[in-house]
């Protein structure tokens, strides 16, 4: 796997059904509504077929770090309430695999997996990846667990019974500031971390 080459695989159990977690994340467009702090913009480019395969989205997206992504998505393969296959283009490339299974042990749970693996083709990540991988990877896991955090949110919000209720569900967490400073600190650490290793080696030596 090579410096710019990055696969995650992200795991979330979630007290619902599969028919409504599919529905959530399966409708693309909605997405910066109720997970703001990882998808700015979303601009469904084509429809694709009933089953939603065919469907090209534009998005606009970013994590922690203070930089954005654009980038696009096919939907390759529908499996419905089971299984959304997707391939991407832009500043990612490679593809994405979301699955939802009912939990063996209990019914009203749901195991959601996304299997995600792609190459970092925006300048400053294909750049910086071999210094800075470690650092790329917590920022995806970041936005993820702000997508676990939004989701449950969001079922609860659907689930609300009148709308005063649905009212005092709190808001998801928003977007991150994009100051370039979490990038100099994490940067700064990355170099550090690299000094401290030469002077150990050069004093074993």
């Amino acid at each position: 796997m090579s410096a710019n080459e990055y696969h995650f695989v992200t795991q979330w159990r979630v007290e619902s059904t599969p028919e409504e977690v599919a529905e959530i994340l399966g409708d693309a467009a909605d997405l910066p509504r109720w997970w703001p702090s990882v998808y700015l913009e979303v601009k469904v480019l084509e429809p694709g077929d009933q089953s939603g395969i065919g469907r090209v989205v534009d998005l606009y997206t970013k994590g922690w770090l203070p930089y954005t992504l654009r980038w696009q998505f096919r939907v390759t393969s529908v499996d419905p309430h089971k299984r959304i296959e997707l391939e991407a283009q832009g500043d990612f490339v490679g593809r994405g695999i979301w699955t939802f299974e009912p939990d063996p042990n209990d019914s009203k749970w749901v195991n959601v997996t996304y299997d995600w693996k792609i190459r970092a083709e925006k300048p400053l990540l294909r750049t910086l990846s071999p210094l800075l991988k470690p650092i790329f990877g917590v920022n995806h896991q970041w936005a993820m667990a702000r997508g676990y955090e939004s989701l449950l949110l969001e079922i609860q919000r659907r689930r609300a019974p009148t709308p005063r209720e649905r009212s005092l569900v709190p808001a998801p967490p928003p977007p991150t500031t994009s100051s370039p400073l979490p990038m100099l600190i994490g940067g700064g650490a990355v170099f550090w971390i690299i000094y401290v290793v030469i002077r150990a080696l050069m004093r074993g030596g």
